[in-house]
C-alpha cells in the first residue's frame, strides 16, 4: 500500500494545474468540483495508508528519484510513511476537503476566473503541506516549508486590489523568511556535520554531534518553527493573515501552515531531546506566547481577530508540551485544535456571510435564533477549546498541563491562567455574537439567514469531531488506554515519562475545569445582556491595540530599515556610485569638447602648435633629459 503514497500529493498538484491553467474557461461549479475532489482523493488514499500503518506498524521510505547528488552527499526525493506522517495526512486532507466544500458556497460571489484561481491556490497550499509532512529528509521538508509560505502570501493577498491585504501578505511572507533562514542554517549545519539530511541517517548518528552542535541546530530549527507557527517575537503576521478569505484562515490556522513547526519538532524529537537548554527555551517561549496572545484576544472586537489570537495562544500550548517532552500531547492538541479551530473559523465565516461581511461583534448579537446550525456548532467549538470534558480539547489540553506540572509547577500555574483566559474570551465572543439583542442595522436583520448546506455540512462534521475527537487519547486514569500514545510511540521515541499519582492528576483536572467553567459563566453573564459597546479605556485600550507591538516593531525595525535603505538609495547609490560613474562620463564629454577646439581648421594655429612643440623638444635636448629625471623623482 505504501507504493500509493505519491498519489496523495499528486492529486492536489493536478487540481492546481487544471484550475490554474484553465481558470478562464472553467465554470465555477466545475472549478469547485475539481478542487474538492482532488483533496477528497488524497484523503481516501491517506485513510488507506493510515489503516495499513496501523495494521503493519512499519515505517516505509519510498524514493521517487535522486534529487541532489554530489561527492559524499546524496539526497533523494523520497516520501516517508509512518505513524506521525499518517496522522498529519488525515488532518490535512480531511479538514482540507471540508474547507474546500465550504469554499464552493462561501466564495460563490467571485468571478469565474478568480474562483478558479482561488481553488488553484488552495490545492497548491495542501500540496505543499503534504510535501512537508511526507518528506523523508529535511530538504524535502524545507521545499514544502517554503511552499506553504508562498501559498500563504498568495491566499492572504487573494483580493490583491486592496493594498492593505497586499501589505498583510507581504508581512507574512517576510516574517516567515526570517524563520526560514534559521531552518536553512540548521539544515546546512546538519549536512556539514553528518553528510546527510535523511531522517533515519541523521537520528541514527546523533552521537557524532557535540553538545554545541545539538544546541545550535535545535535552536536554529526552533527559529524556523517560531516563524511558521507564529511564536513570540515572530507572531504578528498571523493575526494580519485574516485579510484573506475566511476559509483560508481556517486552512492556515487548523490544517496546514501553523502546525508545520510542531510537526518539525515532533519529527526531530530524538534530536531536540538531547538539548535541555533548547527544550527549556521552547517551553518558556510557548508559555509566554500562550499568555501574551490570550490577553490580546480578550479585547479584540473583530470576530476573526479573536480566533486568530486564540490560535497563537493554542500554538503556545503545543510548544509548551513539546518543551516539556510531551510530544504526544502536543501532536494530540494539534489534532483536536484542528477540529475545533476549523469549526470556529468556518462558523465565523457563516456569521460574516449572514451579516453581509460585517466582522465587528459589537454590531451583532441575538443570532442564536436566526442561525441555529451555526449557533449550536459554534457553541460546541467554544466548549471544546475551553477544555470542558468530555469534549476533545479537554483531553489534549490537560495532557499538556499535566506534563507542565511534572516539569515545573510554575508552568502549570501559568498554563491554567491561560486556559481560564481562553474560556473567558471565547465565551465573550460567543455571547456577544449569538446572545442578547441584535445590534446591527435593520437591513442586516431583515436579511439574516442560515448558510447553505455546502457551508453547514462541514460545520456539522467538524462539530462532531470536536466533541468526540478526544476519545482516542483518553488517559488511563479515566479508564482509557490512550490509543494515540501507543500508536505514535514507535516514532516519538524520546517522549519523557511524566509520572503523577492519580489523586494529584484528578486534582489538576478538577482545578482547570472548575476555573474554566467559572470563566465561562462569568463571560456569559457579563456579555450576553450588556456587551461592551464602548471603546476600551486604560489598560483595556492597550490590549485592544495588541500591546502596541506592531507600532514598536514599526519604530525600532521597519522605520530604521527604511531610513537605511533610503540612505543607500539616495546617498550611496545615486550620489556615490551613480555620481562617480556619471562623473567619469561627464568628464570625458567635457574633455573631448575642450580638446576638439584645438582642431580649428586654421593653418596658422597648426604652425604655431608645431613651433611650440619644437621649442619644447629643443629645450629637453639641451638639458640632456634632466627634466625627465626630475619628474621621475617627483612622481
Amino acid at each position: 500500500m505504501n507504493k500509493l503514497v505519491y498519489l496523495i500529493p499528486l492529486f492536489p498538484l493536478v487540481g492546481f494545474l487544471i484550475n490554474g491553467l484553465m481558470r478562464n474557461s472553467l465554470s465555477k461549479t466545475l472549478s469547485g468540483i475539481i478542487g474538492s475532489v482532488a483533496i477528497l482523493a488524497s484523503f481516501i488514499v491517506s485513510l488507506v495508508l493510515f489503516f495499513d500503518v496501523k495494521t503493519n506498524g512499519a515505517m516505509a521510505v519510498n524514493p521517487l528519484f535522486t534529487f541532489i547528488k554530489t561527492t559524499g552527499l546524496q539526497i533523494d526525493f523520497a516520501f516517508q510513511v509512518d505513524q506521525l506522517s499518517s496522522i498529519f495526512l488525515l488532518i490535512i486532507t480531511g479538514i482540507g476537503f471540508l474547507i474546500h466544500v465550504y469554499s464552493t458556497s462561501y466564495m460563490h460571489e467571485e468571478e469565474s476566473h478568480h474562483f478558479a484561481r482561488y481553488f488553484a491556490y488552495l490545492n497548491l497550499f495542501v500540496f505543499s503541506m503534504l510535501l512537508l509532512v511526507l518528506g523523508a529528509n529535511f530538504v524535502i521538508m524545507f521545499i514544502g516549508w517554503e511552499g506553504v509560505g508562498l501559498c500563504s502570501y498568495l491566499l492572504i493577498g487573494y483580493w490583491f486590489k486592496n493594498n492593505n491585504y497586499n501589505y498583510a501578505a507581504k508581512k507574512a511572507f517576510v516574517m516567515n523568511r526570517i524563520g526560514d533562514l534559521g531552518f536553512l542554517l540548521a539544515l546546512f549545519w546538519v549536512i556539514n556535520k553528518l553528510g546527510t539530511a535523511n531522517y533515519a541517517d541523521v537520528f541514527a548518528n546523533l552521537s557524532k554531534l557535540s553538545t554545541t552542535d545539538v544546541t545550535a541546530i535545535t535552536m536554529l530549527l526552533f527559529v524556523g518553527a517560531m516563524g511558521k507557527s507564529a511564536q513570540i517575537p515572530l507572531y504578528t503576521w498571523l493575526p494580519d493573515a485574516m485579510a484573506g478569505p475566511t476559509p483560508v484562515s481556517a486552512l492556515i490556522h487548523a490544517a496546514t501552515m501553523v502546525t508545520a513547526g510542531i510537526y518539525m519538532i515532533a519529527r526531530s524529537n530524538a534530536l531536540f531531546s538531547l538539548s535541555e537548554f533548547t527544550m527549556h527555551f521552547i517551553a518558556i517561549i510557548g508559555l509566554v506566547t500562550a499568555l501574551f496572545s490570550a490577553t490580546i484576544a480578550i479585547k479584540q472586537n473583530d470576530i476573526k481577530k479573536v480566533l486568530a489570537y486564540s490560535t497563537v495562544s493554542q500554538l503556545g500550548y503545543m510548544f509548551l508540551g513539546l518543551g516539556c517532552g510531551a510530544f504526544t500531547g502536543a501532536v494530540f492538541h494539534v489534532m483536536t485544535h484542528a477540529f475545533f479551530k476549523a469549526l470556529l473559523f468556518l462558523g465565523a465565516g457563516s456569521v460574516i456571510h449572514a451579516m453581509h461581511h460585517e466582522q465587528d461583534i459589537r454590531k451583532m448579537g441575538g443570532l442564536k435564533k436566526k442561525l441555529p446550525i451555526t449557533h449550536i456548532t459554534f457553541l460546541l467549538g467554544c466548549i471544546a477549546i475551553s477544555g470542558i470534558p468530555p469534549f476533545s480539547g479537554f483531553f489534549s489540553k490537560d495532557e499538556i498541563l499535566a506534563a507542565a506540572f511534572a516539569h515545573n509547577k510554575i508552568y502549570w500555574v501559568l498554563g491554567v491562567v491561560g486556559a481560564c483566559m481562553t474560556a473567558f474570551y471565547m465565551f465573550r465572543l460567543y455571547s456577544t455574537t449569538f446572545l442578547g439583542n441584535f445590534r446591527g442595522t435593520h437591513n442586516q436583520e431583515h436579511h439574516l439567514h442560515e448558510s447553505p448546506k455546502a457551508m453547514t455540512f462541514p460545520l456539522i462534521v467538524l462539530a462532531i469531531l470536536s466533541v468526540v475527537g478526544g476519545l482516542i487519547g483518553i488517559p488511563e486514569i479515566l479508564g482509557g488506554s490512550h490509543q494515540l500514545h501507543h500508536f505514535l510511540s514507535p516514532v516519538l521515541t524520546s517522549e519523557k515519562a511524566h509520572s503523577i499519582d492519580h489523586s494529584t492528576e484528578y486534582m489538576l483536572m478538577g482545578i482547570s475545569v472548575t476555573l474554566a467553567a467559572i470563566a465561562i459563566l462569568f463571560a456569559i453573564n457579563k456579555f450576553s445582556k450588556k456587551p461592551e459597546l464602548e471603546d476600551a479605556q486604560g489598560f483595556g485600550k492597550v490590549l485592544e491595540n495588541k500591546w502596541y507591538v506592531d507600532e514598536l516593531y514599526d519604530t525600532i525595525i521597519s522605520k530604521p530599515i527604511l531610513w537605511l535603505s533610503n540612505f543607500f538609495k539616495n546617498i550611496v547609490e545615486k550620489s556615490g556610485i551613480d555620481g562617480a560613474v556619471n562623473g567619469v562620463g561627464k568628464f570625458v564629454q567635457y574633455s573631448s569638447r575642450q580638446i576638439r577646439l584645438v582642431q580649428s581648421g586654421q593653418v596658422g594655429s597648426y604652425i604655431l602648435m608645431m613651433i611650440a612643440a619644437f621649442v619644447v623638444i629643443i629645450f629637453i635636448w639641451i638639458n640632456d633629459g634632466h627634466i625627465f629625471r626630475i619628474l621621475s623623482k617627483i612622481f
